[in-house]
Parts: structure tokens; sequence; C-alpha cells
């Protein structure tokens, strides 16, 4: 098997890191376990200590994907497991996932079912992203937000440039992986309570969150949210011209304003694509 390096970031996550290392160390004796401490006010580092797991910590909040690019950097495993410290994942899975990395796949992602979600808003703010993301790509996307993941570590660090240093690393990380041809699976999982309070506020993190909906698009093929805007901007601009051409019979400014709108968005478009394309370009020394 591969050397495993488990990467957990948390944030003022001590009382479910006691509980939740010595498991991980008693079920993965040879696994190099890495706490990435994102600036914590309370006593993680000290939870760490005497359970044979190496906390990183930082001196101030970078943020939940900057936790996450810190440990992938630092970590020497062949395979990275990405897991949340707030006791939501259950380590036993992990063999599961990384068995799954045998049969060819590079990522497999861990699949909360309905019950596992933190709420019902959550539930179906994340059966938005998962259709949306499935549409795009035209595979099957479980659950897009998941934070629960292996991956190849070659191929992981190819991406780390493009992950953000705030919550939404799963999705670029998924979206990176479908992009560059890299096999992704998910296995169904059980989500637990999260111990102590949820860092996400539901007012900013709801707009973020929407705004991740447009980071789906335009991370895989930009042109797939370019060009159906241009096609509606153009009937826009031709029904008005049929309105205007009957009723008037002239060519009115809205239409002409329409069909130039149309044809900007789409030249967006093609740039934007070929932006994404280069994004895309393995690193080489």
């Amino acid at each position: 098997m591969s050397r495993l390096s488990i990467i957990i970031p948390a944030k003022n996550e001590s009382a479910a890191l006691r509980a939740l290392l010595p498991q991980v160390r008693g079920l993965y004796p040879d696994a190099e376990i890495l706490v990435m401490d994102d600036g914590s006010t309370d006593d993680t580092r000290a939870a760490c200590d005497g359970v044979g797991v190496t906390c990183v910590s930082a001196p101030y909040s970078m943020g939940n994907g900057a936790a996450i690019k810190r440990g992938a950097r630092a970590a020497t495993g062949d395979v990275l497991v990405f897991m949340d410290g707030d006791g939501q994942h259950d380590p036993r899975d992990i063999l599961r996932l990384v068995g799954r990395l045998d049969q060819g796949y590079d990522m497999v992602v861990g699949a909360r079912d309905w019950d596992s979600q933190a709420g019902v808003g959550r539930g179906l703010a994340n059966t938005l992203y998962n259709w949306l993301a499935t549409r795009m790509t035209g595979h099957v996307v479980a659950d897009l937000t998941s934070g629960f993941r292996v991956a190849r570590a070659e191929h992981f660090r190819e991406f780390i440039h493009l992950l953000p240093n705030g919550f939404s690393y799963p999705t670029t990380s998924t979206m990176a992986f479908f992009r560059s041809a890299y096999a992704v699976a998910y296995e169904p999982i059980k989500a637990a309570q999260r111990v102590g309070k949820s860092h996400i506020k539901p007012l900013k993190d709801g707009i973020r969150f929407l705004l991740i909906i447009f980071k789906i698009a335009t991370l895989y093929s930009p042109l797939k949210l370019f060009v159906p805007a241009s096609v509606l901007f153009f009937l826009l601009g031709l029904a008005n011209y049929l309105y205007t051409f009957i009723t008037e019979g002239r060519l009115t400014n809205m239409s002409t304003l329409m069909w130039s709108a149309a044809v900007i968005v789409f030249l967006i478009g093609l740039v934007s694509e070929q932006i994404t394309s280069l994004m895309y370009v393995k690193q080489r020394d």
C-alpha cells in the first residue's frame, strides 16, 4: 500500500480532535498525520501532543483552503487523505476510499446522503451544486462540496495554485480533476453531526456559495455558461425587433443593443475558454 498522509485542517476544533486523533492513529499507525492549525486560539496543539500527530500552526487564520494547500505541500505520502477536524468524518471510511484508488481512480470523494446534510437549506444547496456540476461535466457528481476525499499526491499538487483560500476547495479540486481527465469516483459515507459550532455564516457564506455556481461553470467550460447567455440576448433582441417592426415598422436601438451584447458575451466566453485551457496546462520543470 502507498504511504498515506492524512491532512486535517482545524480551527478551534480541540474538543473534536481529542476524540478523533487517537482513533486515526490507532487505525493507521504507519500513516503520516498532519493537523493544519489555521490560527486556532484554543489548545489545538495540545490535543495533538502525545498521539504521534504533527501539528503545523499558522500565525493567523488564512482559511480552510489555505490549510489544505499548506498540508498538501508538507505531506510526504503518495496518497493524500483530507478529512475535517470537527468529528463529522469516520476515519474507518478511509480504507474504503483508498481502496477505490486501486481500481484506477485518481481521486475518490466521500459522498454524503441526505441524512448527513447539515440542515435542509444546506442539503438543497448541495443538491443544486451536484446537479449543475453533473450537467457541466457529463459525469455524475454525487457530492461536489464534500471535504472528505483521497487523491494521488502528484495529481492533487498540480492544482494547488487554483485552489482558493476559503471553503470552496472541494469544488475547485473536483472540477480541476474532471477538466484534466483524471478519474474521479464517489464512495457513499455517513457524516455525523459536527462537534462545536460551525464556522459558516449563513448570510455571508450564502452569497459566497451562490458565486460557486458561476465558478463551477467557469472552472470547467466557460462556453457552457457564456453561449446560452449570448443566445438569450440574441433572442431578446430578435423578439424586440419583431415586435417593433410589426407595431412601428422600424428597428429600435434596444434590438441593436441586445445583439451587440450577444456578440460581446460570446467573445468573452471564447477568451475565457482559452484562459481556462491555459490554467490546466501541467506545470513542467
